[in-house]
């Protein structure tokens, strides 16, 4: 058995709940519209907001909220909606036991984190939670080119490459099997599906090699799955 020595982290619903920073992110927009002329107060936009969001409407949850209240906008309205949310600071904490694993691990492995979203709003993430001192490299795949986010294995190519790691030594740690999975799985990583309660995608995927090698339900099951490699 190969030894591990790089264990790689995803981000969203892997190192903490992805939900908490959608909540932050709706009363960021909440309040930036409450500040516009006859608007609503924001924690009635920010309650229309959230109902959308709860009932699962994740991808046009600011226009169905508009149309629900009566409010006029158009497309450029929009975009500027949505670029208050990607650039807005979060308010979202590491999850004690993730600080606790991050701290077990690091001695004991090279750390790295890859990451997929829009650039802005996943270094805020970052910075926000805290967790830079953790990792040796951290590979935010909107700087190599939107064409290259997860499935493309361009991340984990480069990961290979900055931490002169051979794969089969390497593990991902991650949540979603439509694109977290596929590239690591085919370069030989060993790779760990976390399945968070509050975990926003629970999407399965028909690809060949979409499926993480082991599951856990907690990331603090992680040290002692790792000590059986």
């Amino acid at each position: 058995m190969t030894m591990i020595t790089t264990v790689v982290f995803d981000l969203d619903d892997t190192l903490y709940d992805e939900v908490e920073y959608c909540r932050s992110g709706l009363a960021s927009v909440s309040e930036f519209l409450a500040n516009l002329p006859e608007m609503p107060p924001a924690d009635r936009l920010f309650g229309a907001f959230w109902k959308q969001f709860t009932a699962g409407n994740h991808t046009r949850t600011f226009n169905s909220t508009l149309d629900e209240l009566g409010i006029g906008y158009d497309d450029k309205f929009i975009r500027q909606l949505i670029k208050v949310y990607r650039n807005h600071v979060p308010k979202i904490i590491l999850p004690r036991e993730s600080r606790e694993v991050l701290s077990e691990l690091s001695p004991k492995f090279t750390l790295a984190l890859l990451t997929d979203g829009f650039l802005p709003s996943q270094q805020l993430k970052v910075q926000a939670l805290g967790i830079e001192k953790y990792f040796k490299c951290i590979i935010y795949t909107e700087q190599l080119g939107r064409e290259f986010w997860k499935p493309s294995p361009a991340g984990f190519e480069k990961l290979i490459d900055t931490l002169n790691a051979k794969p089969n030594t390497m593990v991902y740690v991650a949540d979603n099997l439509v694109k977290d999975f596929i590239a690591p799985n085919r370069l030989g990583f060993t790779t760990i599906q976390i399945i968070r309660s509050a975990r926003l995608h629970i999407e399965s995927s028909q690809e060949p090699d979409s499926a993480a090698k082991y599951t856990i339900r907690q990331i603090s099951l992680l040290p002692p799955l790792l000590d059986k490699f």
